[in-house]
């Protein structure tokens, strides 16, 4: 539980850093977006499945997330935190495939680290007898 908490705030610190950088500006919402989407992205890395399709299924993961954040904002917020309605292809304006090209990219990159993570930090447990032996 306290793992999935951190890896929570981290990935919500993360996208309101990346929604700075990348646009100047970031809403609250965005931290709840990003700390769902970065345990979405650990549950993809835990997962034996080539590092392509995990970052295909966590950008279409993030992309949903963002579809409902948005439409929540837009809704029960009465807020336009982003609009993606002059992008192709976009979808109410809330999110497009450019972006979801993006997530793809960064997602891939983020699953690649955690695998690369949880390697170096859960070490495999060694038997110095046979287990088979009775003993």
């Amino acid at each position: 539980m306290l793992e999935r908490a951190m890896l929570f705030f981290l990935g919500g610190g993360g996208y309101l850093a990346v929604e700075v950088a990348w646009r100047g500006t970031t809403h609250w919402t965005m931290f709840l977006a990003g700390g769902v989407s970065l345990c979405l992205l650990q549950v993809l890395a835990l997962r034996p499945m080539p590092l392509a399709a995990a970052a295909g299924l966590g950008a279409a993961g993030v992309s949903g997330v963002e579809l409902a954040v948005g439409a929540l904002c837009r809704q029960v917020l009465h807020l336009t935190v982003w609009d993606y309605s002059r992008e192709w292809g976009n979808l109410a304006g809330l999110i497009c495939p450019r972006y979801s090209l993006y997530w793809f990219v960064l997602c891939g990159w983020v699953v690649l680290v955690l695998r690369v993570a949880r390697r170096a930090t859960c070490r495999p447990v060694y038997c110095t007898r046979d287990p088979s032996s009775n003993t």
